[in-house]
């Protein structure tokens, strides 16, 4: 049997989850509660997820049907940033490292609508046009966090939105 601790409320209570295939009891989607020593067991019990939509003035609106973050309880899904102005609309040129402190303004724009900073970030996925770069836009990137940095990846891609050089996009949680 599979489960996976999905909350812990105090250090005695803990709340699993069943991920199970179908047709293995407890079911996929069961919920364990463990209180103590006793032993509580609910089956087809919904969970509520709160999701809402985070956008800010202070970042690019979306060139597309998406937003610039989705906010589920306290994890937060940032669109991909790209180097453009939110105050003109208009790309920034020039250096990638330009590029790349525009994009993390733009995310940091986000965060602080969520009420978050760079801090509360987990999960960075960095998107680049020319893996040679790379060392520029680490060394912009990793000018936004302290010794505990988010966990990422950096992916080479043959174009990106409006053909920009650098698109990161981010998970953080309260």
């Amino acid at each position: 049997m599979r489960w996976k601790v999905i909350h812990k409320i105090t250090q005695n209570v803990l709340v699993f989850l069943t991920l199970n295939p179908p047709g293995l009891l407890p079911e996929r989607g069961s919920v364990f509660i463990i209180f103590s020593n006793q032993r509580k067991f609910y089956t087809n019990l919904k969970i509520k997820f709160m999701k809402k939509i985070v956008n800010t003035d202070k970042a690019p609106k979306p060139i597309g049907p998406y937003n610039q973050a989705v906010m589920v309880n306290d994890m937060l899904f940032v669109s991909g940033q790209i180097p453009m102005d939110p105050a003109t609309s208009q790309l920034v040129k020039g250096d990638v490292q330009d590029q790349t402190r525009m994009v993390m303004e733009n995310m940091g724009a986000v965060l602080k609508e969520a009420g978050m900073d760079f801090s509360n970030v987990i999960k960075c996925s960095i998107f680049i046009s020319n893996m040679h770069d790379f060392p520029k836009i680490n060394e912009v990137y990793g000018s936004y966090f302290d010794e505990n940095a988010p966990a990422r990846e950096t992916v080479e891609v043959a174009n990106l939105p409006m053909f920009v050089d650098v698109e990161i996009s981010c998970i953080a949680v309260k």
